[in-house]
């Protein structure tokens, strides 16, 4: 275990010497807002507001579908979405639509107590859990002779497989820096600092039975605090414990918190009114890329200086679930949200047939879908991501599917993202995206995450100056004016070997989002 630990802490030491590196060379906090040149692949919006000039936006309702959202921030207090049908906290439906107190919108994922689920299965660990109770560990392939449950069965003992070695893989990886943090502790304790420096360090351990990993750590720190290191190990501790714990845990189940009878995908009317939950550092920072004030001179702007933010909240730390997911989409549609960003995805579904019901309910209702594409590095024309707009037999016309972008024109889709000629759309903004989180502060995330919403925000700065088209419209509006870009780039992947393709075979349209091409294509339109 002790050469583990060493090796572990030199690979963290070195990603950290890597990321200062990286950040020498980070792009400035507005940089997917500005106009697009050699040195920057940016959304043009100044060009944009400069085209609207003159004109005055509508106001338009974008549900920010996610995990929780800080609807106390500084810079979203003042562009939510409030339900004006509704008496806040008197404990009433005023408006009867089944959700009592929904002021700014809905939580799927808690109880009517009150409670919240925080923690959750991947979708994978559900669908074994439900399979196992069906097939028993003593059958064999060979004692079923239904085709369609042949198959069923393939697929329980495909899962089986995969948690199984999952479970092994990330116990290891937990135990290994379980063991890192204990030593470092020790470390901490010897030099009576939180963040010793190099020479703090191999004094305090010299003659200790730490002394060999002292030394470890103070010839590789290369310019990484101890406290980066600390932090980094704790945060990636905590990963492989949640995937130990909850992800893969079988056993976890906290669905009892809602109270609702899951096996009824098409029940509604269940959860509470906390919209934030527990952690909501991803909604949060997926709202201000929309709609962070434009008028307030602090933090950032957001792309559309007309968007209300309504929140639904119904991804857990861990894989959602199709029915919360359905009943998202619903609710936002039938309190007036006319975009739906939905930063979110997993590789299983349990239901698919209730969101597909959902997807085409906003279709119906002139609703626009918007949904990251996912950052696995994969391509989606070959091992899906769910929700999606495939609908069987057809596709949805309202559904957008963005994959992330970065800067440069060299490495132009983030190397997480995932990408496909067919189901990929467009790609937009991903990298290194400054953005509102909670309790008043900023950070850098990056993810299609972060793609969707700036599309999304595109997308209600559009219809907020051009009320009269519809979904439809917008997102053929959104597809056609972006900027196409024809040069090879490294196809995203698993590092292994760089695969290098032409960046219109990567998605639909092989553009990323233009806001100036945008708004002229739309009054072209409008005319």
């Amino acid at each position: 275990m002790k050469v583990v630990i060493y090796s572990l802490i030199s690979c963290v030491l070195l990603s950290f010497a890597q990321e200062a590196y990286s950040q020498s060379e980070q792009p400035a906090k507005d940089w997917f807002l500005q106009e697009p040149s050699k040195k920057v692949n940016g959304i043009d919006l100044d060009r944009a507001y400069k085209f609207l000039n003159g004109k005055t936006p509508t106001p338009i309702t974008v549900c920010v579908m996610d995990g929780g959202t800080d609807i106390e921030h500084e810079d979203l207090i003042n562009v939510l979405w409030h339900n004006p049908a509704e008496i806040p906290f008197n404990g009433i439906d005023d408006d009867n639509n089944g959700y009592i107190d929904d002021t700014v919108g809905w939580n799927f994922i808690g109880g009517a107590d009150g409670s919240m689920i925080g923690s959750d299965n991947l979708e994978k660990t559900r669908l074994y859990r439900k399979l196992s109770k069906e097939f028993k560990d003593n059958l064999t392939a060979e004692d079923i002779n239904d085709p369609v449950q042949s198959k069923r069965y393939a697929f329980y003992q495909s899962l089986k497989g995969s948690i199984s070695k999952d479970l092994a893989k990330y116990t290891q990886f937990s135990d290994g820096y379980g063991g890192m943090l204990e030593k470092l502790d020790q470390i901490k304790e010897l030099t009576k600092s939180d963040d010793p420096n190099a020479v703090q360090i191999k004094t305090a351990t010299k003659g200790t039975d730490l002394e060999k990993m002292g030394m470890s750590m103070a010839s590789n720190m290369n310019g990484a605090s101890f406290e980066q290191t600390y932090t980094q190990i704790k945060s990636t501790y905590e990963y492989f414990q949640k995937n130990v714990n909850y992800y893969l845990n079988v056993d976890f189940d906290p669905r009892s918190i809602v109270g609702d009878d899951y096996s009824n995908s098409r029940e509604q009317y269940y959860g509470n009114n906390n919209v934030a939950g527990p952690d909501a550092g991803h909604g949060t920072h997926v709202a201000g890329i929309i709609a962070a004030d434009r008028t307030n001179a602090i933090g950032m702007n957001g792309v559309s200086n007309a968007a209300k933010i309504m929140v639904v909240r119904v991804v857990p730390d861990g894989d959602e679930r199709d029915k919360d997911v359905a009943n998202g989409i619903r609710y936002a549609v039938d309190n007036g949200a006319k975009i739906i960003n939905m930063s979110f995805g997993k590789s299983f579904s349990w239901d698919k047939a209730v969101v597909n019901e959902a997807v085409k309910y906003a279709e119906s209702k002139n609703v626009l879908l918007v949904h990251a594409a996912g950052n696995d590095n994969k391509n989606n024309d070959l091992k899906p991501n769910y929700p999606n707009d495939s609908l069987g037999n057809a596709f949805a016309k309202n559904w957008l599917e963005i994959g992330a972008s970065t800067p440069w024109c060299k490495k132009l889709p983030a190397d997480f993202s995932n990408y496909g000629i067919n189901q990929v759309d467009i790609f937009a903004p991903g990298y290194q995206i400054y953005s509102s989180t909670p309790d008043n502060n900023y950070e850098f995330f990056n993810g299609t995450s972060m793609a969707s919403p700036v599309t999304a925000g595109l997308a209600a700065l559009i219809w907020s100056y051009y009320p009269n088209l519809t979904a439809v419209q917008v997102r053929q509006i959104i597809m056609e004016s972006g900027i196409k870009h024809k040069n090879k780039v490294p196809v995203p992947g698993d590092g292994k070997k760089t695969v290098k393709a032409r960046f219109t075979k990567l998605s639909v349209t092989g553009k990323v989002i233009n806001a100036y091409n945008a708004v002229k294509l739309a009054d072209k339109i409008s005319q």
